[in-house]
């Protein structure tokens, strides 16, 4: 039945009217990382093209920029301080999207560069700015090239790695398939090197990865790694789509349903859009502290935020901003959409809304996160 049920979602990543495709550093540099590796990058394009060709639709999700400063700029490897890592993107960025402008030109396809931050998914107007401005390059038959906007994000707004962008910008436009391209070729049950290590094939469900070890970054050009794959592969899981797993060079074989690579199911249940933006694409600002009692009211009887169950607040955050709803050890319960200032908060901790609202005035009397605005993790 598993055999079955991968070889069904292989095809259906094959078949895929409208696929995110995201490619790591490793896979577009060379082996010292101070370059681009034009042969990858080309085959890359020639397997995107010809899905184009046959009418279905590209985003692309594409790493490289830094790395691709990197030899230029005369560095001897990836930098780890954020203002040499925007230079390097700055230096980068316009010769990665050169390169892939020139190789998509010559099967007559045109390029759209988009570059996001953190913010750009987090605060709902700009998402919905981003959605509307890649259906809109898809329509006109451009390929969009997405990157994060390493030039000017700073270390509280960035994704952290593409990973999660692509599986961000694959719910963004409502993708039917997510692929990861990485520099090896599928998920192991142990590190790769390691003598003995087994590829998995197809993870059906969350408990399939509990005997799983997965390690972190694998390569000097990246900040990604194995367990940003799984995560990314969980976000679009959650919005329904399944995720495929693969290398560079293995990628035209896998979406021609060759067993190669991962492939990770979607859940059986989906959130929401909404739901799933606030849980994946929203950054905490803040963290506020439940009493047990609160705990279960928003967990089990899924009911809105009161005053009355906080018990303690951190962090800065405006009306409006995402914070944590964590319980009393410290274990994130939710987030959501808080409508009180930090502060605000605490001088009405504790108290219900109604003595709130005869005291300060009828606009207390309301909840500090409404249901709608919260999502159980």
């Amino acid at each position: 039945m598993a055999d079955d049920t991968a070889a069904r979602l292989r095809r259906d990543l094959g078949a895929a009217r409208r696929l995110v495709v995201k490619v790591g550093s490793s896979s577009l540099t060379s082996v010292d990382g101070g370059s681009l590796d034009l042969d990858a990058l080309t085959a890359l394009v020639d397997v995107l093209a010809e899905r184009r060709a046959s009418g279905r639709q590209v985003v692309l999700v594409s790493s490289g920029a830094i790395a691709a400063g990197i030899g230029p700029l005369g560095l001897a490897r990836r930098p780890s301080d954020l203002a040499t890592q925007q230079a390097a993107a700055s230096v980068g960025q316009g010769a990665l999207v050169a390169a892939y402008q020139a190789a998509f030109s010559g099967h007559g396809l045109t390029v759209g560069q988009v570059l996001l931050t953190a913010d750009d998914t987090t605060r709902r107007s700009h998402y919905t700015n981003a959605r509307r401005t890649l259906e809109r390059l898809l329509e006109l038959g451009i390929v969009p090239i997405v990157n994060e906007n390493d030039t000017v994000a700073t270390q509280e707004i960035r994704f952290g790695d593409n990973d999660r962008l692509a599986a961000l910008v694959a719910d963004l436009v409502g993708a039917d398939g997510l692929v990861l391209l990485t520099d090896v070729d599928a998920l192991h049950d142990g590190p790769p090197s390691r003598a003995g290590s087994r590829r998995v094939p197809f993870v059906a469900q969350p408990s399939d990865l509990d005997a799983v070890t997965i390690g972190g970054t694998g390569s000097s050009v990246g900040s990604g790694g194995m367990v940003t794959k799984v995560e990314a592969a969980g976000i679009v899981g959650s919005a329904g789509v399944p995720t495929l797993l693969t290398r560079l060079p293995d990628v035209r074989r896998a979406l021609d349903g060759a067993d190669l690579g991962t492939v990770f199911a979607p859940a059986a249940a989906t959130r929401a859009s909404r739901k799933r933006w606030l849980a994946h694409a929203t950054t905490a600002r803040g963290r506020l502290v439940l009493d047990d009692g609160a705990v279960e009211a928003v967990t089990v009887r899924r009911k809105s935020l009161l005053p009355a169950g906080i018990v303690e607040v951190t962090g800065s955050f405006a009306a409006g901003d995402a914070v944590d709803v964590c319980a009393a050890d410290g274990t994130v319960i939710a987030r959501g959409l808080v409508n009180f200032a930090s502060g605000e908060l605490p001088r009405l901790l504790g108290r219900s809304t109604y003595e709130l609202a005869r005291e300060l005035g009828p606009e207390y009397e309301r909840e500090v996160v409404h249901r709608d605005d919260l999502v159980v993790l």
